[in-house]
């Protein structure tokens, strides 16, 4: 199964809108500017229907690194993170369960 890259998505959209692909990948680039913004803020965003795309704080913990075993620390950090919402998982579900893949 073949990833849908960026691209993809704004030909798509552009089809289903009726809008320029340049018109369409301003749109895209700018929502994706705009969750990257919120994010960096440390708020979160929630689609209804979709998810919530929101931070959280990882502690530091030591890490170990595969090629020569060494201990590797690892630092606190902000990891961004994706929740879907019930809906969402409906639809996958249901996808699946009637031969979508």
């Amino acid at each position: 199964m073949a990833n849908t890259t960026k691209h993809d998505l704004i030909a798509s959209i552009s089809k289903f809108t009726g809008l320029t692909q340049a018109d369409t990948k301003v749109v895209v680039e700018e929502f994706i500017d705009t969750v990257s913004g919120i994010l960096e803020e440390n708020k979160t965003i929630e689609i209804r229907g979709f998810g919530t795309f929101y931070t959280k704080v990882r502690k530091p913990r030591p890490a170990r690194n595969p090629k020569t075993g060494e201990v590797v620390p690892l630092p606190r950090r902000i990891v961004p993170l994706f929740k879907y919402s019930n809906e969402l998982k409906k639809k996958i579900s249901q996808s699946l369960n009637s031969g979508g893949m």
